[in-house]
């Protein structure tokens, strides 16, 4: 296994200087949702370059409509092509799932960027740019991952399959119809980036919307009216109570130090029309968050249920209920255990190429991951190069030896996983 391993050390040495110019081309294509082709075409002249069978399709709306966790506020995806890349294996070995996402966040306010931000610029071995860690660094490694197994002519027995998808930021439209294509595998790895932590656990969240009504009076005879501003401030508080109780409940080690690893965050408060008017309507928007072993339809529920309680300690509410509505993006939480064989294979061959231990912790954030472990059951780990604090931020960047470390290791990984035909 030594000399394998040695021949993709030593095959991706050799590949740093094409693997930055692919990355730089992938960086430059502003593939904000809905406009993902180019990247996609950049990924797919790279992949049958490589030689590997391709599955090519824009995802239908008709096809996922009645599914439960599809979610998008596109009518339809014409011009978002899927990518799935299958590197065939001998057979008797286990397969794996190399999953990344081609679409990025909107820039902002180009004034706040030092540099351009799809110029992909290189300084200090940093390639900056919109989408450099989130996550065109992680699916730059993963190819050149599968590269320097079959430029090394290793033979794999199991399957490999590297996904490039759309729509992950808006709530992993893609990741979803690549499964329900039929895609499954006996492990997956998903290279968001993690500074190389091993992210184990991953919460959920969903966006919900409260509408509280009032009764409208004259200002100067408000005491005729209910103001839902007023309202608004009962249920602010039963929400933080929820939160409190919730959190309480986690006493997973992994979110020691975090003060709130579940957060319920209003994001947004809009009420009332003129400064002299009682306020008849106050409307909340908020993250709801969801503990990584927890459904997303039990927190829902559990949700729903607390807010129904305002009808028992405030009699407006029970004739004036709060009207809740679930919303815009979704992101299914997921879990996998530590000592699962998928994460003992990643962690040596961590181990082996840093002479470290992994730090394992939990993503404070969503993925496509929680869609493998609970639509597919199919065990998830994500593990990736870049700064998870500078994704969505002006001046994002991926430090180019941390992504070719992770291609290292991402491709030990399926030497070992899936095995070698001799």
């Amino acid at each position: 296994m030594t000399d394998y391993k040695d021949k993709v050390h030593q095959y991706i040495q050799r590949s740093k200087k094409k693997t930055t110019e692919l990355l730089q081309r992938l960086v430059q294509e502003r593939s904000v949702s809905g406009n993902e082709s180019t990247a996609q075409a950049i990924v797919i002249e790279k992949l049958r370059e490589l030689g590997l069978q391709l599955d090519i399709w824009e995802p239908s709306v008709e096809d996922m409509q009645d599914h439960p966790y599809f979610i998008s506020r596109r009518e339809g995806f014409e011009g978002s092509p899927n990518i799935v890349a299958t590197l065939k294996g001998t057979g008797g070995g286990k397969s794996m799932i190399l999953n990344g996402h081609i679409d990025v966040v909107p820039e902002g306010e180009i004034k706040q960027w030092e540099h351009h931000p799809f110029g992909a610029a290189i300084i200090d071995n940093k390639l900056y740019g919109r989408g450099a860690t989130d996550m065109k660094g992680g699916n730059t490694a993963l190819i050149l991952a599968i590269e320097a197994i079959k430029q090394s002519g290793i033979r794999l027995k199991g399957d490999v399959y590297f996904q490039s998808v759309i729509e992950e930021e808006s709530g992993g439209t893609g990741t979803l119809a690549a499964i329900l294509r039929g895609y499954k595998a006996d492990g997956v790895i998903i290279p968001e980036p993690t500074n190389m932590k091993f992210f184990i656990k991953q919460q959920g969240s969903m966006w919900f919307r409260l509408q509280i009504k009032g009764r409208v009076a004259h200002g100067g005879t408000r005491y005729e009216g209910v103001s839902a501003i007023e309202k608004s401030l009962a249920v602010i508080q039963k929400i933080q109570a929820l939160e409190k109780l919730r959190n309480n409940r986690v006493d997973d080690p992994l979110y020691e130090g975090i003060p709130i690893p579940i957060p319920i965050n209003i994001g947004t408060i809009h009420g009332g029309t003129w400064p002299s008017s009682v306020a008849d309507l106050v409307v909340l928007e908020g993250r709801f968050g969801v503990a990584p072993h927890e459904r997303i339809e039990e927190a829902r529920e559990e949700f729903e249920s607390w807010m129904a309680q305002l009808s028992k300690e405030d009699e407006w509410f029970g004739s004036h209920p709060v009207e809740i509505e679930w919303f815009g993006a979704r992101w299914i939480p997921g879990a996998i255990e530590a000592d699962h064989p998928l994460v003992e294979t990643l962690k040596q061959n961590y181990i082996q190429a840093t002479n470290k231990e992994p730090i394992i912790a939990a993503a404070p954030w969503g993925t496509d991951g929680g869609l493998f472990t609970q639509v597919a059951a199919i065990p998830m780990i994500v593990f990736g190069p870049g700064e998870t604090k500078i994704a969505h931020y002006p001046n994002e960047y991926i430090d180019l030896n941390e992504m070719f470390l992770a291609a290292e290791i991402i491709a030990n990984t399926l030497l070992d996983w899936c095995g070698i035909q001799e």
